[in-house]
């Protein structure tokens, strides 16, 4: 294994200033007098109280960036409370579970914190996606409706038709925000919560088919929290920004509650402004005075980069020289596209030394490592064939894949690196990441046996490969991924990585999985977004292909062109390898016909 690490040109920019909003709208400031504290708590409805005594709070903003609504902590903590006296008024009993489509705005936040002083457990549940239509998502809010019994579902009103159908289907009370939020809210006693109460049920973004919801109690949540903020070595200038869906558990945990429970201000995007107009995203930034503190997995940083390649200089446009910790996470990190955007936006003042690499899940409630600031992205490359766990040929050449450093271990977490049977393996060994601590769910709601399978001892098997070197944790991939042909393991990740090379592909355009074939032989399939329609060049590129993966592995695939947007994606917006390859087998993705 070798070092390298990602680096940039020195540049800096001028401040470029932009209206902040509507006549009258004022942001909510950076900073204020209420001494901060860092998640300190018995609960999170105590962290929202203190939060409600300073004048920090959320702004959200329309597609064009342009501020909307201020939402101090202290109107969101006045409009939960309400809530949470409709909820009881309703009937509502701790416990109950209250499903609530995740929509970015004062909405949701507010019945879900009312949600939290009822003592019932709020369940964020997904928007729909482009992909899969009105049929898929009534379908997929069902089998999650199914899983958490809830006693009710609440969602925009322009979702009506859809949740609705869903909530009826699962004998679930159906609610639109606005039409609960426009009843009379009598005060009311609350129920007195404790710190191993459970807080919310969070469904991983892949929960689809077979749902697992995971149950996080106040205790483990405002200890990954104080996490969140030692980690990160939050200071007083800090704002986050973030474009993230309030349904996964980087946007809801680290830039919806942690804000709350660190006292930190955000602007907000709707996830699917940002991906209709993603340099917004950079002009909320931009115009933050103070120091940035913004997330994304890779694919929002290669979606902006993309974007500035054909315009003019990010200087003219954007200051990021303030931006202090440029968070990634919750898919592989990818140096190249971290490359990528720094070489787009160096000019506009972005230094490479923000790149916070983390890793983490939600059954550990969000964060188990963090790259402490200043220290950037940081890669080793690693030969092909330990990644696989076979020995170097040495008739063929060596390969290697840049392994992105994802940081320490955050504040009480602990990591350890296990070989098939569960001992604990060398420094430098790839095996299976597992890790224990306070922030670790409680279990998989009404799963005993999933929840079994991947907590033993306190312990939580987080499903990942990976190694420790000097302290730092390196992820290899997912366990379940591995393509394993012939006795020998294939990471699915070098296969897209290696198709992505050729002219004209973009990350997310290729999946890689194995399938049995006609002949009853395990292969590599590999299904590639096709923009061409000339069946010439369809065959062309599908020989390409073939040659490109050969080359990596040394086997023959089985290639298929498939229409744009027809690959799966999480809720969350990451490829979805296991949905690809179980709507392929069944024939619900129709790949292009080209003659053999």
């Amino acid at each position: 294994m070798t070092d390298m690490q990602v680096l940039a040109k020195p540049a800096s920019a001028p401040v470029h200033q932009g209206a902040d909003g509507a006549p009258g709208l004022s942001p909510l400031p950076t900073e204020d007098a209420l001494p901060r504290r860092f998640s300190d708590f018995a609960t999170m409805g105590e962290a929202l109280d203190y939060a409600a005594e300073g004048t920090r709070g959320f702004n959200f903003h329309n597609p064009r960036g342009q501020l909307t609504r201020p939402y101090s902590y202290r109107e969101l903590r006045s409009d939960a409370m309400a809530c949470a006296y409709r909820l009881i008024a309703h009937g509502i009993a701790p416990g109950d579970r209250i499903a609530l489509v995740a929509e970015t705005g004062p909405e949701f936040a507010q019945i879900f914190f009312g949600v939290i002083y009822a003592g019932a457990w709020p369940v964020p549940l997904p928007l729909p996606t482009s992909f899969g239509g009105k049929e898929s998502y009534i379908d997929q809010l069902s089998v999650q409706l199914s899983s958490c019994d809830p006693k009710m579902l609440f969602f925009p009103a322009e979702l009506s038709e859809m949740a609705g159908e869903a909530a009826r289907l699962n004998h679930v009370e159906p609610m639109d925000y606005d039409s609960f939020i426009a009843r009379d809210a009598a005060p009311c006693r609350l129920p007195q919560a404790n710190s191993e109460d459970i807080a919310y049920l969070q469904y991983s973004s892949g929960s689809t088919r077979f749902p697992h919801g995971v149950a996080v109690t106040h205790r483990a949540l405002l200890s990954n929290l104080a996490a969140h903020a030692y980690g990160m070595q939050l200071i007083a200038s800090d704002r986050c920004i973030s474009w993230l869906p309030w349904y996964h558990d980087m946007g809801l945990v680290g830039c919806f509650l942690s804000p709350v429970a660190n006292q930190v201000t955000v602007d907000y995007l709707k996830t699917e402004d940002f991906a209709r107009r993603p340099l917004a995203w950079l002009d909320l930034i931009s115009r933050n005075e103070g120091t940035s503190i913004s997330y994304s997995p890779t694919f929002g940083y290669d979606i902006c980069a993309r974007r500035m390649s054909s315009q003019t200089k990010a200087a003219d446009r954007f200051d990021l020289s303030r931006w202090r910790l440029a968070g990634n996470g919750a898919d592989m990190i990818r140096p190249d596209v971290m490359q990528s955007f720094v070489d787009a936006f160096a000019d506009a003042g972005f230094s490479p030394t923000a790149f916070l690499p983390s890793y983490g899940l939600a059954e550990s409630t969000l964060a188990v490592t963090i790259m402490p600031p200043g220290e950037g992205i940081i890669v080793e490359l690693v030969e092909e064939t330990e990644l696989s766990g076979g020995h170097a040929a040495e008739d063929r050449p060596q390969r290697f894949r840049a392994i992105v450093n994802c940081g320490k271990p955050v504040k009480d977490m602990v990591v350890e690196i296990r070989d098939d049977e569960g001992a604990p393996m060398a420094e430098r060994q790839i095996g299976k990441v597992w890790t224990t601590g306070p922030s670790l769910m409680v279990g998989y709601f009404r799963d005993d046996e999933a929840t079994a399978e991947c907590m033993k001892d306190g312990w939580l098997d987080t499903g990942d490969m990976g190694y420790m070197s000097d302290g730092y944790l390196y992820i290899v991939g997912r366990a379940k991924d591995m393509i394993i042909i012939n006795g020998k393991n294939h990471w699915p990740q070098d296969i897209e990585w290696a198709v992505e090379q050729l002219p004209g592909f973009k990350q997310g355009d290729i999946a890689a999985f194995s399938i049995t074939t006609a002949g009853g032989e395990e292969a590599p399939a590999v299904l590639v977004h096709c923009r061409t329609s000339d069946t010439t060049e369809r065959t062309k590129l599908r020989d390409q292909i073939r040659d490109r993966v050969r080359a990596i592995t040394g086997m023959n695939c089985v290639v298929e062109l498939v229409p744009p947007r027809t690959l799966p994606r999480t809720s969350s917006g990451k490829l979805s390898r296991s949905k690809a390859r179980k709507l392929y087998l069944e024939g619900e993705i129709v790949p292009y016909d080209i003659a053999a």
